[in-house]
């Protein structure tokens, strides 16, 4: 009740004088301040209706672009915040909020308050204002109208505990109306959000297809070149030095063999055998068993996904695991796998382990590389790393099994 007819009908008028002051110019500075004030006042409205009445509203708010230095411009912020349509949706929410929000808060504390001042009556007030006071429509004068009183008083609480939750979702409800992000809010979200994980995809593709031709040039490249020069010596001294040449063919083999070693590690850095042949449970398993840490797994799934969901998931398993062995300082991890049903089904990975904790998203590029390689498939990722531990990572990637062959 009082955020609804003090906070809001307060915001109201205060957002309102700020704009008729625009043309004077004042309000160009004050009316930015007010604004983020509203979207404050709906967030925690938006909070209150996921926890009171179990409905998630989402925010609706365009982003607003960094200015020169990092912060948008008085002028700037307020014109891209009044061109933003839920800043008029929120504008009409706070008057509709002080009037209609506020009896849908008020009746359920009244409803409550009324059953309650019946059985007051029936205690003995009857006695004080006997012939004064209607409770309801019975006039108290006698002990008999107190009975009745607490009989009515009764009736209102009963009533109360079955309507109460049905306003106080009414209330919410309303405010859905107006706060949650439209068809074409969300639809705009969806393709920003599809441009930034396209950008993300292809910078992560020409980033690894470096890293590709890195390790070749440097690696199997360089040893296959030196192995065709010794082999072109090899042919000049066959004849003259029978034994340089023998040294050399036992020197060319050594090299060519570490060349297909190198190959064979490319290979498997760009996609594990074990994760082709076997899927993503017992490719986990495998990388656990590499780990300089005890690595618990806990798998459960229902068969293979699809080949990029798969490789996804291995990669971002592999940093985390990394991760947490080098600078996590822990003794123990946890990995689980699981697959399930809900919103279409959904594959959870959660890696946790008993280190230092204090883990942060923005002291390096570690999860960040994670959420990208995500990204593409809608995936998501959450870090809970409280001071002195534990640590987990979680991990979601809307998907289906594959079809058994």
């Amino acid at each position: 009740m009082v955020l609804s007819l003090g906070v809001s009908l307060a915001l109201f008028l205060l957002t309102l004088v700020s704009m008729v002051l625009m043309l004077l110019g004042l309000g160009v500075f004050t009316t930015p301040w007010l604004l983020h004030l509203v979207r404050m006042h709906a967030n925690q409205r938006r909070a209150l209706a996921g926890a009171w009445a179990g409905l998630h509203i989402g925010p609706p708010y365009r982003p607003l672009p960094p200015g020169p230095r990092g912060v948008t411009g008085h002028v700037e912020c307020c014109v891209l915040m009044l061109k933003d349509p839920a800043t008029w949706r929120d504008f009409v929410w706070l008057i509709t909020d002080a009037v209609f929000g506020f009896v849908l808060a008020l009746l359920p504390v009244a409803l409550i308050g009324y059953g309650i001042e019946g059985w007051v009556m029936f205690a003995g007030v009857w006695r004080a204002v006997a012939g004064d006071y209607w409770y309801g429509f019975i006039h108290l004068d006698t002990f008999g109208d107190a009975a009745q009183s607490a009989a009515l008083g009764s009736f209102v609480l009963l009533l109360g505990l079955y309507a109460n939750p049905h306003l106080i979702a009414a209330h919410f409800q309303l405010a859905r109306g107006l706060l949650a992000p439209t068809r074409g809010a969300r639809l705009a979200h969806r393709v920003e959000q599809l441009y930034e994980t396209r950008h993300d995809a292809v910078d992560s593709s020409a980033a690894e297809l470096r890293r590709i031709e890195r390790d070749l040039h440097d690696g199997a490249q360089a040893r296959l070149v030196a192995m065709g020069m010794s082999l072109g010596t090899i042919e000049a001294l066959i004849e003259h030095d029978p034994a340089k040449a023998k040294q050399m063919i036992a020197q060319a083999r050594e090299n060519s063999a570490e060349a297909l070693t190198e190959l064979r590690d490319l290979v498997r850095g760009i996609h594990p055998p074990v994760l082709a042949e076997r899927g993503l449970g017992d490719a986990a398993e495998a990388l656990a068993l590499r780990m300089q840490l005890p690595v618990e797994v806990d798998v459960e799934l229902p068969g293979r996904f699809a080949e990029p969901v798969e490789s996804a998931a291995y990669f971002a398993v592999s940093e985390v695991l990394t991760n947490a062995v080098k600078h996590a300082e822990a003794e123990h991890i946890w990995l689980d796998i699981h697959y399930t049903d809900d919103a279409g089904g959904m594959l959870r990975i959660a890696v946790t382990d008993d280190g230092q904790g204090g883990a942060d998203v923005s002291q390096g590029s570690g999860i960040a590389g994670i959420e990208r390689r995500l990204g593409p498939f809608d995936g998501i990722l959450a870090l809970s790393s409280p001071p002195g531990g534990p640590t987990m990572v979680t991990m979601e990637i809307p998907c289906r099994p594959l079809a058994p062959a």
